[in-house]
């Protein structure tokens, strides 16, 4: 199988924390996210200034859009993001309109599965012309002790079937990739585990050196 992308999260508070992290880190990773917590801090700016100073990377922007799909994700495009993400929770016209937009960029778009949805909403997102969805261990759901559990893989796999390219997100570490190594996944994030790492720089080289082990055999 093909090695997933590896995705570092930058939730941090200031944009130059962001960029202290990516100068440690910038150079190992595929996507670079500016992550909700950002892009509620900084705004746009951070999509900006992260996509000036690394034009060749992937830059993801986690807005977690619930309304107003065409304006938020025209604005986030504009600004330089490659993927954009809408919470799952956003009503069918939003998501159309997110999916709307991003082709008349020629990016991509995601559905975040933060909270409550049904795989009945996910045939109506697929029908959308959806192609990508991140499943989601919440933060909060971490913080409380929530472990990865068989019917998160029961869920994940369906979703493989049912055509989404995945995404997996929420606390990953280099110990829980081999509970995701028989799939075809498409991004794992990383955030914690790196940015908190005592060196950084190593954290996401052995993320990338083991996404190649355990997916390209």
């Amino acid at each position: 199988m093909k090695k997933p992308l590896l995705q570092i999260a930058l939730d941090t508070l200031t944009l130059q924390e962001a960029l202290d992290n990516l100068a440690l880190v910038g150079s190992e990773v595929d996507i670079i996210e500016i992550g909700t917590i950002l892009l509620c801090a900084e705004g746009i700016n951070a999509i900006k200034t992260i996509k000036k100073y690394y034009p060749n990377k992937i830059i993801l922007a986690d807005g977690k859009i619930a309304d107003a799909g065409k304006i938020l994700g025209g604005m986030f495009l504009a600004a330089g993001a490659d993927i954009i993400t809408v919470i799952c929770c956003a009503d069918f016209a939003t998501i159309a309109s997110v999916v709307e937009i991003s082709k008349e960029y020629h990016k991509e778009m995601q559905i975040e599965l933060t909270g409550v949805w049904t795989f009945e909403q996910a045939e109506k997102w697929k029908a959308l012309g959806v192609e990508q969805v991140v499943y989601h261990r919440a933060r909060d759901a971490q913080a409380a002790g929530a472990k990865w559990t068989t019917e998160d893989f029961q869920k994940i796999e369906q979703l493989i079937n049912l055509g989404f390219k995945v995404t997996i997100t929420g606390g990953v570490e280099p110990n829980d990739l081999d509970l995701f190594s028989k799939y075809p996944i498409y991004i794992i994030i990383a955030g914690r585990a790196i940015r908190n790492h005592h060196d950084p720089h190593q954290a996401a080289v052995t993320f990338q050196k083991l996404l190649q082990a355990k997916w390209e055999h």
